[in-house]
């Protein structure tokens, strides 16, 4: 069964993220933006369904070094990476539907 999201900060971005054997989706988000705690609900859930992804989140306010890094300008986004990589960028918030079929490639 799989678990909760993670929570990521600039300090264990690497560690976490970067050098994760699974694939990991990072939702960066603030509390003052509507759009993301929409999106919350639907990204716990999808953590619970899949243990072949990792569901992290990351604070833009709190954690600048690494969404300045990514280039991340506008939130909700959520990058998957794997080996590292950023792999796929979806940006805005988006029911559970269309955001598994932005997430078919991995997903089993």
């Amino acid at each position: 069964m799989a678990g909760a999201t993670v929570t990521v900060t600039d300090a264990n971005f690497e560690e976490v993220v970067l050098k994760s054997d699974k694939p990991v989706l990072v939702d960066f988000w603030a509390t003052w933006c509507g759009p993301c705690r929409s999106v919350a609900p639907v990204l716990e859930a999808i953590a619970a369904e899949h243990d072949e992804i990792v569901i992290a989140k990351l604070n833009t306010d709190e954690n600048p070094q690494t969404t300045a890094k990514y280039g991340v300008m506008s939130i909700p986004t959520m990058n998957v990476y794997q080996g590292g990589e950023v792999v796929k960028t979806i940006v805005g918030a988006k029911p559970m539907a269309a955001l598994k079929r932005d997430l078919a490639d991995f997903l089993a």
